[in-house]
């Protein structure tokens, strides 16, 4: 058996403090039996894509001598933990919204920059970040293969589908969501945001988790109160752990690697599927027909 942990947090505008919280988090749910630890989207500070300002960009650093991932790693080695962790990324004159896998020695085992770039109000990301180029990963960790999107990415059904392909049988989402602003009429996204997930782990027979930030945050003249509600399912899409809207917490579980990879053969998602029928998806209007084989 695995143990995911799942920590809900608030932030902060310091970083130092934050990745301190972090740290210690992360230390208490290794106590408590944690091998995986999943921390929220961009934990070392306020969601500061509320705004579209020059003076973010102070925020990115490179992943070589980053003020912070080193001393992750130096905890993952000590606690023996895999740790997933969210990061703005300035690499040449790019910047992305990226994700580095730190196996249970302190490794790092690669990046992945986020695909899904959102862009609306109060989630002016596609003025801070470019679009993702790794691709997507499944990451061979010391308790299991695991894929990582984030945020914006738990949307879409083929990043999960392409990550369970990759062989990934846990799929981890930080993530920052929250109200929307009032001009813009939305409808409370929490319950589709928990849905889509969901559906992840029924077809992909996967585990699936979601890391969110809670408090209200004010940048400037705008505000956004995130919603928390983090949750780990199984892979069979029933949540056994749920946080609420407003509480720090750490949601740890079991996960039975075994038992779901012989669940995944059975249901015969992967052995029914046809790819050669698959084309529009290649596309954005959905042209492209390839014809069966």
């Amino acid at each position: 058996m695995t143990k995911l942990a799942v920590i809900q947090m608030s932030m902060s505008d310091d970083r130092e403090k934050n990745v301190i919280k972090a740290l210690s988090l992360v230390e208490e749910a290794c106590s408590a039996g944690a091998q995986i630890v999943l921390l929220p989207e961009l934990f070392e500070g306020y969601y500061f894509c509320q705004v579209e300002r020059e003076a973010h960009f102070k925020r990115a650093f490179p992943i070589d001598g980053h003020p912070f991932i080193s001393r992750f790693q130096e905890l993952a080695k000590k606690r023996s933990c895999v740790l997933p962790v969210s990061f703005f990324e300035r690499a040449g004159q790019a910047h992305y919204n990226s994700l580095v896998m730190i196996d249970a020695d302190g490794t790092n085992l690669g990046l992945y920059r986020k695909s899904h770039i959102p862009d609306g109000p109060g989630y002016e990301e596609k003025y801070y970040f470019n679009s993702g180029d790794t691709g997507f990963k499944a990451f061979r960790t010391r308790y299991g293969t695991i894929g990582a999107g984030i945020c914006w990415d738990q949307w879409y059904p083929e990043c999960a589908r392409a990550m369970a392909l990759l062989g990934a049988e846990i799929l981890l989402y930080p993530t920052a969501i929250g109200s929307e602003p009032q001009e813009t009429g939305s409808v409370e996204t929490r319950d589709m945001w928990q849905r889509a997930m969901i559906g992840h782990a029924v077809s992909n027979s996967c585990y699936v988790a979601a890391a969110n930030r809670i408090g209200t945050e004010q940048v400037e003249n705008l505000s956004q109160t995130f919603y928390g509600s983090s949750f780990i399912s199984d892979y069979t899409g029933t949540k056994v752990q749920e946080a609420g809207t407003t509480d720090e917490k750490i949601l740890i579980s079991e996960l039975d690697l075994e038992t779901c990879r012989s669940f995944r053969a059975g249901m015969g998602f992967f052995r029914d599927r046809r790819p050669e029928l698959y084309g529009p998806l290649l596309t954005l209007d959905g042209s492209r027909q390839v014809p069966p084989r």
